[in-house]
């Protein structure tokens, strides 16, 4: 009792981060308006206190203490529909995610910080479609990250790591068709929002090579732990409508780990420039959950480029990774992945910047946009008058934050 209370002060104290149509998977691109300004990039390349989460052993670089806080507007467009038929648009359409860091040099060798993120989520709302249109389907998966960064340097060498305690709740419901001749026919399928914590870490190491003298020269590394979730009678829920004969049983368990994941990357600054390249692998495959609805690993690629002046920096950037969404042999899943969950963005352009108003406060903003994938998977098998469904899923977002150092 005590946890649910708990589950909803959280929810109501951040209750603008509505869900999150999130690009790699469901995963946000990049954490923080610097980050999504260059691509993602953020494992090799130090951006303020919102590197706490992203790789702590970059908090390193603070001199002294230095606040974030900011969000995300995101307007996705999803549109969906069985081919040979109408094509549906969500109305989950805009969203807001916020984010606040704060890190502290403790002392020569020691800094900490604490802060709450935003960092994965996706759903989509049909219930407003005519006739029965996408089964009136409404998904919302909304993850949030709490965590205090705490990192060691010594000379070039910095070393951090972020104890995390994610909240999550997730809610599917549906509209099943009980005679196709009469739309008013159907059961209600759903039991509303069920919600959970889970806990993990994200490791982190960098060096500067400036006293080996390449100046400007910062490699990082990093690891994220699986954070498990148990969404109880969701997705049990969901898909008992769907155990159909002739087919394997679906996944009748509750549990949804956002995946483990490794990265790397590096950066080079001169005075008036910084390029910034990051790599990391998303292990779907060895998610629970995920992993029973076919999704596949990802490969991520962020490359990302900076030109700042005296009060002021531009920003732009490139970051690709395929989608984890793939065609499956069991048309079931193919139709919950696209219709529920179409985590389908691939490549995402983005462009940034920052203004220095004074010594001590400095303004962010970042733009991100994503073009329109669109995936068809068959459905043949299932009770619908389709063989086919298919998704068009495109995304804008406008990130700010406003960053405070004394």
């Amino acid at each position: 009792m005590q946890r649910k209370t708990l589950g909803r002060i959280i929810a109501l104290s951040l209750i603008t981060a509505t869900t999150i149509h999130a690009t790699n998977g469901d995963n946000l691109i990049g954490i923080g308006a610097k980050s999504r300004g260059m691509g993602g990039t953020s494992i090799g390349v130090y951006h303020g206190a919102e590197s706490g989460l992203n790789n702590p052993s970059l908090i390193t670089h603070i001199e002294g203490t230095e606040i974030s806080f900011g969000g995300t507007l995101f307007l996705p467009d999803i549109s969906s529909g069985f081919v040979g038929g109408p094509s549906h648009t969500s109305d989950a359409d805009v969203n807001t995610i916020p984010e606040v860091s704060i890190a502290h040099q403790i002392s020569e060798h020691w800094y900490t910080g604490i802060g709450i993120w935003g960092t994965a989520g996706m759903g989509v709302d049909f219930s407003k479609a005519p006739n029965l249109g996408n089964v009136n389907m409404v998904t919302n998966l909304q993850l949030i990250q709490f965590g205090s960064p705490i990192a060691y340097k010594y000379g070039g060498l910095s070393v951090g790591v972020t104890p995390i305690v994610q909240y999550g709740n997730l809610d599917i419901n549906y509209h099943l068709p009980t005679d196709p001749t009469d739309p008013t026919q159907f059961a209600n399928i759903g039991g509303g929002i069920t919600q959970d914590f889970g806990v993990g870490y994200n490791v982190g190491i960098s060096y500067d090579f400036t006293a080996q003298g390449f100046k400007g020269l910062l490699i990082g590394a990093t690891y994220k732990s699986k954070l498990e979730m148990n969404f109880d009678g969701t997705f049990k829920t969901a898909t008992t409508p769907f155990q159909m004969p002739g087919f394997p049983d679906l996944y009748d368990g509750d549990a949804l780990e956002q995946p483990a994941e490794f990265g790397i990357g590096f950066s080079y600054s001169t005075e008036h420039h910084t390029i910034a390249f990051d790599y990391k692998n998303i292990k779907w495959s060895d998610a629970q959950g995920y992993s029973a609805f076919g999704w596949e690993d990802q490969d991520v690629f962020a490359v990302g480029y900076e030109y700042r002046q005296d009060n002021w920096a531009a920003r732009i950037g490139y970051n690709h990774a395929s989608s984890a969404v793939v065609e499956l042999q069991d048309p079931r899943l193919n139709f919950f992945n696209l219709l529920g969950f179409p985590a389908t963005a691939e490549t995402h352009y983005t462009v940034g910047g920052t203004y220095t108003l004074t010594d001590k406060f400095s303004v962010d903003l970042a733009y991100v946009y994503q073009p329109t994938t669109t995936k068809t998977f068959s459905i043949a098998g299932l009770p619908f008058p389709a063989q086919q469904f298919s998704v068009d899923h495109q995304e804008q977002s406008y990130s700010f934050q406003f960053n405070y150092k004394f």
